[in-house]
């Protein structure tokens, strides 16, 4: 029965209406197998041009389905039960980390682990979040950004869950809501405000925790057998 719901929710996915957003992200991935040299500039402009004229998100599946990214945890996947607001008591209210940029740029991106609260700070500055590789040691983040004739840049991995609640005076605050295909995902929140500039959160297309986690093995299994093979040389 569950399999049989699965199967029905997927196909009524596949019918629903493709927004400009469903064709933006396509054209990225295909603009992405390009670079990577997975398709050619003929195949490229070819696909392209049919994501422009799709009317479905089925039909635009049809465009991606012998790419990598396909076999990705779908965007179309059913929403899940992921609240707007976090657990009660599950962040605290100091901050884990903050970020300030007063008339100059302040960055964390990389390999890094992410607190369950963080601060950001941007007055006449930038401020950028990349979490796309980040190390994450707990179900719930909360990112608290606040930009003053600045800006707070946050980018998150594809299969984590993303929600928002803010505002902007004379600014922008957007934040495009993710929902991870995995029921043990990640979820990170934002809100604050913007006056007078921008709050933006958004998936990093390609970007996994899965893979960062895949690397980071490799890297240490290649580590351990290198010094066994040093040892056994002596």
């Amino acid at each position: 029965m569950d399999l049989q719901k699965q199967t029905g929710a997927r196909v009524a996915a596949a019918e629903l209406r493709a927004s400009d957003a469903d064709r933006d992200r396509i054209t990225d991935i295909l603009r992405d197998a390009l670079a990577e040299g997975r398709l050619t500039a003929e195949e490229h402009a070819e696909r392209v041009e049919g994501v422009l004229a799709a009317k479905t998100v089925g039909e635009l599946d049809v465009f991606i389905r012998d790419l990598p990214a396909a076999h990705a945890p779908s965007a179309y996947a059913p929403r899940s039960s992921v609240p707007h607001r976090p657990t009660p008591g599950a962040i605290p209210v100091d901050a884990d980390e903050h970020l300030l940029a007063v008339f100059s740029a302040s960055v964390r991106k990389g390999r890094w682990r992410a607190g369950r609260r963080i601060h950001a700070y941007a007055v006449f500055g930038s401020v950028e979040i990349d979490l796309s590789e980040a190390l994450f040691e707990h179900r719930q983040v909360m990112i608290r950004a606040v930009s003053v004739f600045g800006s707070v840049e946050i980018r998150v991995p594809e299969n984590v869950s993303l929600r928002g609640s803010g505002g902007g005076v004379l600014g922008s605050f957007e934040v495009d809501t993710l929902d991870s295909g995995e029921p043990d995902a990640p979820v990170v929140y934002v809100d604050g405000f913007a006056v007078l500039g921008s709050v933006e959160a958004k998936p990093r297309r390609g970007k996994m925790i899965a893979d960062l986690l895949g690397r980071v093995t490799d890297h240490v299994a290649r580590r351990v057998d290198g010094g066994l093979r040093k040892h056994l040389d002596h």
